[in-house]
């Protein structure tokens, strides 16, 4: 639990103060601390005097007492009467100055702020009390003085926008006078690379100061040196950097130094988008080498193919949407998954068990839903349909006020919510959600974690009493969970369920997705006010500063929408058998429980684990035997259900059959003197088919050894061919993919093979490559544009086309289960596509053109322009292992059906027997 983690970080390494940013107003800056004493009816026989820190703020006056026992006393600038030196008896003149080492202060009105240590609402004494403040250094009276003149005229003006230009004003001047302290830096030989202002953000307060980046580390010297003089990021242990958008303008950055966790080591807000920019620079190209950019594509695929939970896959699409525990207003959100909260067991095998997650909040109470409609249709433009938003910074604090009661504090001017609205219960939170008028909130990660601190007031806050009488404490829970834990844990369960990992994906369209913006926001009854989306208004192109300042707090209290990730369906999870995944957590969830026993396994069971076991070594492949057996590169390479020969093709014009055992060839024949493309044998292994750049496809006979028949099909080159059921599959240059129905003839006598064409399925350009799903219902194309088609063949009809590559596609397969399609072309890319949505999932960038391959779904062994097999950690988007192979080109590959016998063909004429060795 990120935030909570955090919060009890800070807890420890700050024990000792009790002074935080979070005393402060929002959007006000703390500038500078004064070691002071508070004296109390001075020159009275019960005078007293407290010893402490006087904090000077840009909004307020605080005083933090050494005596914990002591309040700490805030006084804000606009309620000030005189701000003086106490020597000084100019009556006319209240704000003066003075060289004595007293400063008075008279005002209307004063905070009393964790009195006796406690945190509690803070306490209001109202009418008028002086306050004298009698600071160490007396010399410094004179500034401290001048800088509070200055400040409670800014906090005086009418205007809010004009109060943020002035104080701004005062801040990027103080800014201006000072710089880094180079003294700071770990390591006398570090070169600076460069220096800027900016702002470390944490929750609901911002703190300025000066950045600098070195060669070796990231420095942010904050102006007031609080909480420590300096913050050090060391570059090498950085492992992920984000740019955000804060307060809606591009102006963040994000720096992590772990993998997973979701608080990040800094987070800091720059004055202009350049020089987040270059800092964003610097730090991306000292890390590019050995940190793999993570894209939400490539998140998605480790998801699909269960490498990650649904717990991490929300956390990583919530970080890469600008989602950020640094940031309340984008604080990540995780969906309701249960429904029910009044069961004695919870059932997570029936599907009422589940909230129905292809709807919003909002849209899941039809009634409800009926009347916003009706306003909807109503409301002139802009329209919305709900007047609060599913995460804002009032709706993250509702549920953590428990553990972070200071933060409620602060967002609320020093006063918890009333009992009634605490959150008390999570029946009820859920039932206000599904029913009240203005309550369409989602939930935030800390209910699918393991520290259950938030739903206990383990620190004995008052946080009053209800309507009954009934006092405020711990978060009542639903009959079916035993405790806080229990309550998580089955939580989680929930989240990791069979139904969610089926249905995850209709949240995310909602939420990340293509449903969040537009006619399909519109149509799943999921608009909010325009102001919340990105892009909803300029803050640029608005020059009056109260509008500006207004527009910002707005945004601030109501929240904003995610980021869009994704323009187009988002695929579902695939759901194996015999598979579990674990989490970062102490928790291993299973995705679904196989139907199939141990002792039970079929013999399907027994191959797929033995073709898996061949993938999780196929490192382990050596080089058996080579042969050079052709005059020109080998185009195909086919393989008898016998395995005693080898069928090859060349651009040579010849087939050729290569015996193992004698390790001859045996038989060599040529159709024409134009260049075979491809080869493949026919069930029974009697007959095998060529293809030529001749436009014709050729039958041989292997048991009469002589061309048994010719189909003259295509106007230009045949480039590939498949076959199945009966149906020949041929595609060419003239941008052509051909279906052919192929009746056998009887080889002992004159008859040839019957050809009917069955479909056409015309490209723009030529077509290099194909291949068929496992049901042979779905075929893919490739095209020398680069361009990926996916066709419905009993149809004929295109379901998605996407332009995947920037040359040539090389070579296309399906994964085993048919879910994703992976691609290889001229342009030295891998590119996975989910087949159901079309979408491009993951792209891997490589050194090299690969020009063909064979995957198991994860694992890639590929054939690369240099002749080395190289094997892919897909997922991971690397190279595990590169095996020495050809002196040119890999230019087909053939794996048998257990994948643990491979043979290669190449650009140097040879062909490589590779064996796995376990």
């Amino acid at each position: 639990m990120a935030f909570i983690r955090r919060r009890r970080l800070e807890r420890e390494l700050y024990s000792k103060e009790r002074f935080s940013l979070l005393l402060l107003n929002l959007e006000e800056y703390y500038f500078e601390q004064h070691t002071a004493n508070h004296i109390i009816n001075k020159g009275h026989k019960d005078e007293r005097k407290f010893r402490g820190s006087l904090k000077i703020c840009s909004k307020s006056i605080i005083f933090e007492p050494d005596d914990n026992i002591q309040p700490i006393i805030k006084i804000p600038l606009r309620d000030c009467i005189s701000i003086k030196a106490p020597e000084d008896n100019e009556a006319n003149n209240p704000f003066t100055r003075d060289t004595s080492g007293g400063i008075s202060v008279l005002c209307s009105q004063v905070f009393l702020i964790k009195e006796r240590n406690v945190i509690a609402p803070y306490k209001t004494i109202r009418g008028r009390t002086e306050h004298l403040f009698q600071l160490d250094v007396a010399g410094k009276v004179g500034d401290v003085v001048q800088t509070l003149h200055q400040l409670y005229r800014a906090s005086c003006l009418d205007k809010m926008g004009d109060q943020a230009a002035m104080i701004t004003a005062i801040l990027q001047s103080r800014l201006a006078r000072t710089s880094f302290d180079k003294n700071r830096f770990q390591s006398i030989s570090e070169t600076l690379h460069m220096e800027c202002k900016a702002e470390m953000v944490t929750p609901l307060v911002t703190n300025p100061g000066h950045v600098c980046v070195t060669d070796a580390n990231l420095y942010f010297q904050p102006l007031n040196g609080y909480p420590k003089p300096v913050v050090q990021i060391t570059l090498q242990n950085v492992r992920r950097i984000y740019k955000r958008r804060h307060g809606l303008m591009p102006l963040g950055l994000e720096v992590f130094c772990t993998e997973n966790d979701l608080c990040s080591d800094i987070y800091l807000k720059f004055y202009n988008y350049q020089d987040r920019d270059e800092v964003y620079f610097l730090i991306a190209t000292y890390i590019e080498n050995h940190i793999a950019e993570h894209t939400a594509e490539s998140y998605m695929l480790q998801w699909q193919r269960g490498h990650i939970s649904n717990y991490q896959y929300l956390l990583h699409l919530n970080n890469l949407a600008d989602r950020s525990c640094n940031d309340l207003s984008q604080y990540p959100v995780f969906p309701w998954i249960i429904a029910d909260y009044s069961s004695s067991v919870l059932d997570l095998t029936k599907p009422e068990t589940f909230r129905d997650l292809s709807k919003p909040v909002g849209a899941l109470n039809k009634e409800r839903l009926d009347r916003l409609l009706t306003r909807y249709q109503e409301m002139p433009e802009p329209k919305f349909m709900y007047g609060s938003h599913y995460s804002s910074p009032g709706y993250v604090l509702f549920y953590l006020v428990r553990v972070a009661p200071e933060y409620m504090l602060c967002l609320q001017n020093g006063k918890f919510d009333h009992a009634d609205r605490m959150f008390n219960s999570i029946a009820e939170t859920w039932k206000n959600c599904l029913d009240g008028a203005t309550d369409f909130k989602e939930l935030i990660p800390e209910f699918y974690e393991n520290d259950p601190s938030f739903l206990v007031n383990s620190l004995k806050l008052d946080l009053g009493k209800r309507q009954g009488g009934k006092i405020v404490e711990d978060v009542e829970l639903p009959p079916w969970a035993s405790g806080p834990d229990d309550f998580l844990q089955k939580s989680q369960e929930a989240l990791e369920s069979q139904y969610v990992s089926e249905h995850l994906h209709e949240w995310i369209d909602i939420i990340f997705g293509y449903k969040q913006k537009g006619s399909e926001a519109v149509a799943a009854h999921n608009v909010f006010h325009p102001l919340t989306y990105e892009g909803g208004v300029d803050l640029n192109s608005i020059m009056d500063p109260n509008e500006k300042v207004a527009l910002l707090t707005q945004i601030l209290e109501f929240g904003q929408t995610p980021k869009q990730l994704f323009t187009t369906p988002h695929p579902q999870r695939i759901i194996p058998r015999l598979k579990s995944l674990s989490r970062t957590s102490s928790h291993s969830v299973s995705i679904t429980e196989s139907p199939v026993s141990p002792n039970e396994e079929s013999f399907e069971d027994l191959t797929e684990e033995s073709i898996t076991l061949a993938w999780n070594n196929i490192a382990k492949l050596k080089l058996d035997e080579q042969y050079k057996i052709h005059k020109e590169a080998i185009t195909g390479i086919a393989v008898p259900c016998s395995g005693s020969s080898v069928f090859t093709t060349s651009q040579d014009s010849t087939l050729k059959m290569f015996s193992k055992e004698s390790k001859t060839i045996q038989r060599s024949v040529s159709f024409s003197n134009m260049a075979l493309s491809s080869c493949l044998i026919l069930p029974g292994d009697t007959t095998v088919i060529s293809s030529s750049w001749d436009n014709h496809i050729y039958f041989y006979s292997v048991a009469f050894g002589r061309q048994q028949d010719i189909l003259m099909g295509h106007d230009d080159a045949v480039s590939k061919i498949r076959w199945c059921d009966g149906r020949l599959y041929s595609a060419s240059w003239d941008s052509t993919v051909k279906v052919w129905h192929c009746v056998p003839g009887v080889t002992l006598s004159n008859k040839k093979h019957h050809f009917e064409l069955l479909a056409e399925l015309e490209h723009d350009v030529s077509v290099n490559t194909i291949d068929l799903n496992a049901a042979n219902t779905i075929l893919a194309s490739g095209t020398k544009d680069g361009t990926i088609s996916v066709w419905d063949v009993t149809t004929a009809t295109v379901l998605h086309q996407l332009p995947c590559h920037s040359g040539t596609v090389f070579d296309a397969a399906f994964s085993p289960d048919s879910r994703h399609l992976l691609s290889t072309g001229e342009d030295s890319c891998f590119k996975v596509i989910d087949v159901q949505t079309g979408m491009l999932i993951s792209s891997v960038t490589t050194d090299e053109p690969q020009r063909c391959f064979k995957w198991d779904g994860n694992t890639i062994l590929s054939g690369a322009q240099s002749g080395e097999l190289l094997i892919w950690d897909l997922l991971g988007g690397k190279v595990t292992e590169r095996i020495k192979g050809h002196t040119g080109a890999v230019t087909s590959m053939w794996m048998n059906e257990q994948c643990n016998s491979v043979i290669t063909g190449g650009e140097d004429k040879q062909i490589m027997f590779w064996k796995l060795q376990y």
